[in-house]
């Protein structure tokens, strides 16, 4: 994460909302040889103060998971290159603009008899967001195919101490030069969800109180 505080002037409550809403993220927990790593969706309590998420059984994550471990969700956001150009002002250098959020805590892996409960929310996380679709569930799978697939599978609690974000929007550039290059972000950015950080970077920062949505980012 970077170290300037300009960009973590963000709340709590508004870092909890992005990596709620992501629901997806990097989960990293110290290994024998290194990190181990793993890719996955989540979903976040109301409270922002435990996630739910479950891992193959023939992860690594899973294999070393006898006890809570202590761990780390990042959760990463839009993000493009800033070519200095863009900024229309003397003496600037490349950089990349980019949101994150960190989440620290505790890797618990529950009882087997969770995991209908942690399928199904999580599930009805993503399904309900679909509309107008009518949503997935899973019982519209057969139990013994159900069944069969839950046995490769175990669920997991991460119980969150600590939250960080970083918003690096240019709020380190005048603020006509950070203008500037949000438009080109949103022309010719190399990146990812590019639309979304243009729509970041043209909204003052300090007055950020909610995430663009993807039908903002026209």
């Amino acid at each position: 994460m970077h170290p300037n505080p300009v960009f973590k002037t963000q709340s709590d409550e508004m870092n909890t909302t992005f990596a709620r809403e992501r629901g997806f993220g990097i989960l990293t927990v110290n290994g024998g040889n290194g990190p181990y790593i793993a890719h996955v969706p989540f979903c976040l309590a109301e409270d922002g103060k435990t996630a739910t998420l479950h891992l193959m059984r023939s992860n690594v994550i899973t294999r070393n998971c006898s006890q809570p471990l202590p761990g780390l969700i990042a959760v990463s956001g839009p993000d493009s290159y800033i070519s200095p150009d863009w900024y229309e002002a003397d003496n600037q250098v490349p950089t990349w603009n980019y949101t994150a959020v960190h989440l620290r805590g505790t890797l618990t892996m529950l009882e087997q008899n969770a995991l209908r409960e942690v399928l199904d929310e999580l599930s009805a996380e993503f399904e309900n967001r679909l509309t107008p679709k009518t949503p997935w569930t899973n019982d519209k799978v057969t139990p013994d195919a159900l069944e069969r697939m839950m046995r490769m599978i175990v669920p997991f609690r991460f119980e969150i101490q600590s939250v960080e974000g970083t918003w690096k929007l240019g709020q380190n550039k005048p603020d006509a030069a950070r203008q500037n290059a949000a438009k080109q972000v949103r022309a010719y950015g190399i990146g990812q969800d590019t639309g979304m950080l243009a729509a970041l970077m043209q909204t003052p920062p300090h007055t950020q109180e909610t995430i663009p949505k993807k039908s903002d980012d026209i």
